[in-house]
């Protein structure tokens, strides 16, 4: 009761009970205010820490004049970008607010009530969330070695509408070998469509031609990001790439201007900007590289990872460690949500953010 109203009670949908919401990382500003630290670094979500190119700086403030008008429904400028990028026909080419719309798009699309989807244990969460929303039967195949156990989602396949693979996978960052993908495909009905989530793929050093499976495998769909990379996670930019009649049903259901003007502008200039982006790939070599050492000298079992981020087993409860860090205006990612209680998830940053980071380590450990 509110100012003697009686609210009445509006039924919800039961599966959107069922929901967990998503937890993002802590932000930097929430850090400052909780504990009154005023350099505050973040290691948490996995963003590029050389930030966005500065050419897709320049044409988001060009952009800006541009904002009172709609953008292009479909991103076509983008899309045929994209399509001369990576050497698709640009009606191959699906973009989002993020690829995080992509998959929502797609489940929507192809998922019904009842509906059984395969998911890999110990991954992005957003697949359990899309086919659920949608009335999905949710199986979850756990991780066999730090790495997705293909032939068991193979041999779940029968049946399911959609199989969400992620590689390099999220938290880990382990890939699966091109070789076993072949198999796992030839055993996946062709009525089964198969995502593969390359969010990470510019860090990825593994050979893995996901184009040229996309030729052989008409059922196969790759969704990719310009929030990591290219460092436009403010943005919400992303794309999808598939069979045309994969995409057709999705844009039924698409928001006519889910991405925006500056965001389309950004995504385009990036894309033209390989220094930026050979920067990037080479800071996160090296960082990758200091963060094994680190734990090699501190004892620590760490994940050798294809991605931006390393999965880091403290031997002991992060959540404590995860505290002590925040204390000292460090943010990492506790993994207890994904079934690691004692793992923590560091975004590869700067040299000084991982000098600073090891000094917080040290110092929360002991």
């Amino acid at each position: 009761m509110f100012g003697g109203t009686v609210v009445p009670v509006y039924p919800v949908r039961p599966e959107v009970l069922q929901l967990q919401p998503y937890i993002p990382g802590k932000p930097i500003a929430e850090v400052q205010r909780e504990f009154g630290v005023t350099e505050v670094i973040k290691l948490a979500s996995n963003e590029n820490p050389l930030g966005p190119s500065p050419l897709a700086v320049q044409a988001i403030g060009q952009a800006a004049g541009q904002v009172h008008i709609y953008p292009e429904a479909t991103g076509r400028d983008l899309r045929e970008a994209l399509a001369a990028h990576v050497g698709l026909p640009a009606d191959w080419l699906m973009v989002g607010n993020g690829s995080d719309e992509l998959l929502r798009l797609l489940a929507a699309s192809y998922v019904r009530p009842g509906d059984r989807v395969v998911v890999p244990g110990c991954s992005f969460p957003n697949y359990r969330t899309v086919s659920a929303l949608f009335g999905a039967a949710v199986a979850e195949v756990p991780l066999v070695a730090e790495s997705m156990d293909l032939g068991e989602m193979a041999r779940q396949a029968p049946g399911a509408r959609v199989i969400f693979l992620c590689r390099p996978n999220n938290p880990t960052g382990g890939v699966f070998p091109e070789d076993v993908f072949h198999h796992f495909m030839a055993a996946v009905p062709p009525e089964t469509l198969v995502l593969i989530d390359e969010a990470y793929h510019e860090f990825d050093e593994s050979e893995f031609d996901s184009l040229g499976l996309l030729r052989t495998f008409p059922n196969l769909i790759v969704t990719r990001t310009f929030s990591k990379a290219y460092g436009l996670a403010g943005l919400r930019v992303g794309y999808g790439m598939a069979r045309p009649e994969i995409w057709q049903p999705c844009y039924r259901v698409r928001e006519p201007f889910s991405v925006n003007v500056p965001a389309q502008a950004a995504a385009l200039a990036a894309l033209q900007d390989s220094a930026h982006l050979t920067a990037t790939v080479e800071n996160n070599r090296k960082g990758k590289r200091f963060l094994a050492q680190l734990c090699e000298s501190m004892g620590l079992q760490y994940v050798p990872s294809q991605a931006n981020f390393v999965l880091i087993d403290l031997g002991r409860p992060a959540g404590p460690v995860f505290e002590a860090m925040l204390r000292q205006g460090v943010i990492v990612r506790p993994m207890g949500g994904a079934g690691r209680p004692n793992a923590i998830r560091v975004t590869v940053g700067t040299p000084r953010e991982l000098l600073r980071f090891a000094a917080a380590l040290h110092e929360s450990l002991s």
